[in-house]
């Protein structure tokens, strides 16, 4: 299931560190009734920015995706590479041979 980041509210998401520590269970609540991250500040600069866990899970699944389709580029560009059909009879070849190790 995909989480869609919603747009930071500049009006109500954005607030120092002083006023979370002192509605932290407000803002928590907010932060899962919007769905919308908070970014927390501390001397008039980003210093945090708390997300629901399903946006923080997203956001690891993502760099994780990322990671694996930037490999796949390197390794296609360093080369070999097979055609579609190679691929496809090696797969083909190692059912086949697993399938007669358990025969």
């Amino acid at each position: 299931m995909a989480v869609v980041a919603k747009r930071i509210d500049v009006s109500e998401d954005i607030v120092p560190i002083g006023h979370f520590k002192t509605h932290a269970s407000e803002h928590i609540r907010n932060i899962q009734r919007t769905g919308r991250p908070m970014v927390i500040t501390q001397n008039g600069r980003a210093a945090a920015v708390v997300l629901t866990p399903e946006e923080f899970e997203e956001l690891g699944h993502r760099a994780f995706v990322r990671a694996k389709v930037e490999a796949g580029i390197r390794s296609a560009e360093k080369g070999p590479t097979r055609t579609a059909a190679e691929v496809e009879a090696r797969v083909i070849a190692k059912i086949r041979k697993a399938a007669r190790k358990k025969a």
